[in-house]
């Protein structure tokens, strides 16, 4: 993994010895911040070019926790720590260090992410709503299951951490989408090209509706791009979605 450039008010913190990248422009809005979950590349959000440029416009500050290939999920993963699962520490200490440095709390926070932190940020809003109201992904890897099949060293963990197939099917997004309770506001946005992934979106896709749960999905893509493209080109309508969702939760009589 490369260093990122240095950018104005962009710093890298450890919380409990992981690192983060932390995000803190002077002239925030008040209210909002975001939490960005990576992918399975480990890129950081500096790197990654059209998310960073959107947050930095919208001056949301941001705070991004280095998880490794641990697929966030709510299972100790001694990669990554020894006594606490990567879900555990981004709802408790990532949320706590949020509303220590920013002034934020529930619900205005939002989860982000790619890949396999697109997956993670659904993930955590279907398991956690009330702290999570509000979550945008992007090409998420809503089946992961399915990539265990096709080896590559992106994958292993998921060999490490469920040990099967089933296992891991039964711990995927979809499976943790509640009928009564769930994000107010969700977005997610996959490349029809993208054999990896996108079947795994319009399942997702498929049973919302079903359930009759407000969501927001993209799978159309006119210009023919794919991977990073995409990413970069999805990336202003994720944070546009994530503002309008800020303006609505601050309407919002409890």
């Amino acid at each position: 993994m490369t260093s990122p450039p240095q950018r104005p008010y962009w710093s890298t913190i450890l919380l409990d010895g992981h690192s983060c990248e932390l995000y803190d422009p002077p002239d925030a809005p008040g209210g909002r911040a975001i939490v960005y979950l990576h992918g399975a590349r480990e890129q950081t959000l500096q790197e990654s070019i059209g998310l960073c440029g959107c947050i930095e416009a919208a001056k949301i500050p941001a705070l991004c926790p280095r998880a490794g290939r641990s697929w966030w999920i709510d299972a100790v993963v001694p990669a990554f720590d020894p006594s606490i699962s990567p879900e555990r520490f981004v709802v408790h200490r990532v949320s706590m260090e949020i509303e220590r440095r920013f002034g934020v709390k529930a619900p205005g926070i939002a989860l982000v992410g790619e890949g396999m932190g697109g997956q993670g940020a659904l993930r955590l809003a279907y398991r956690h709503p009330a702290i999570f109201p509000v979550a945008a992904a992007i090409a998420p890897a809503v089946d992961f299951h399915l990539s265990m099949q096709d080896g590559g060293d992106l994958f292993d963990s998921l060999w490490d951490l469920y040990g099967d197939v089933e296992r891991a099917r039964q711990d995927t997004v979809i499976l943790h989408v509640h009928p009564l309770n769930w994000p107010r506001h969700q977005w997610f946005a996959s490349d029809p090209a993208d054999a990896q992934w996108h079947d795994g979106s319009v399942r997702l896709h498929s049973k919302l509706n079903a359930l009759g749960i407000p969501h927001i999905a993209i799978l159309e893509s006119s210009s023919g791009d794919h991977g990073i493209d995409f990413c970069n080109r999805m990336a202003p309508e994720a944070i546009r979605f994530v503002i309008e969702a800020f303006e609505k939760e601050s309407r919002r009589i409890a």
